[in-house]
């Protein structure tokens, strides 16, 4: 059997690279998106250049996008899952000090960056009656007050509930990972007793591996303290 490829954005580092990791010990090629050459060149030669790509790239420009999933399939043959992880926060979370122009460039990878992903994949993952899994958030679930980025993750999760339903009428699946505190660079300090990138990894590969038959629909993952 043709071995499954799965295509990642915010591939360099926390989840995505985890992601990486895990889908790779599974048996998957991986092909990894993201700004940060450097990181991507390193990750492709811990996991082997027989199973791993490295396709530096902006997730906010739609043209990078389609070059990468031409590369992929140029590569590996087909796109067997996409898993849309390119996400960031706001230094100041708020609306009444917070910079608009920070706003734009938060939207801008969170919600246009999932649409340019999804867009530019979206025919490979029909070939291939594929599987699309999105990086929510707890804060895509819950009112938190004034938060703007929690606004932006209920995009993701409204998306995807709308993704499944379209996905389905040709054989598709769509997850939303919804995770609590990880401790990723995404927090400027570390959090040691929150999720670890992996467990959202594991949350990933579960619904990927979920039989046919099972639609994953979202992964709700909160740590224990």
């Amino acid at each position: 059997m043709t071995t499954k490829t799965l295509f990642i954005t915010g591939a360099s580092s926390g989840i995505g690279a985890e992601t990486a990791r895990a889908a790779a010990d599974a048996g998957w090629n991986v092909a990894l998106f993201a700004r940060s050459q450097d990181k991507l060149d390193a990750l492709v030669a811990e996991l082997g250049e027989a199973r791993a790509l490295a396709l530096p790239g902006d997730v906010t420009q739609m043209a990078d996008l389609e070059h990468a999933v031409r590369e992929t399939q140029a590569r590996f043959g087909q796109i067997n899952a996409v898993f849309a992880n390119a996400g960031r926060g706001l230094d100041t979370p708020g609306v009444a000090e917070g910079d608009p122009e920070e706003w734009r460039s938060m939207m801008d990878i969170n919600v246009m960056g999932l649409l340019f992903t999804v867009k530019a994949s979206y025919g490979a993952l029909q070939e291939s009656k594929g599987h699309l899994v999105l990086t929510g958030s707890a804060a895509g679930k819950r009112h938190i007050k004034g938060s703007i980025y929690g606004a932006s993750k209920w995009f993701v999760h409204g998306f995807g509930g709308n993704m499944a339903e379209e996905m389905r009428e040709w054989g598709g699946r769509c997850t939303v990972i919804a995770p609590g505190m990880v401790d990723t660079p995404f927090f400027d300090s570390p959090k040691p007793d929150k999720l670890q990138p992996e467990d959202v990894a594991h949350a990933v590969m579960h619904a990927l591996s979920a039989p046919a038959r099972a639609s994953v629909q979202e992964i709700f993952l909160m740590p224990t303290q």
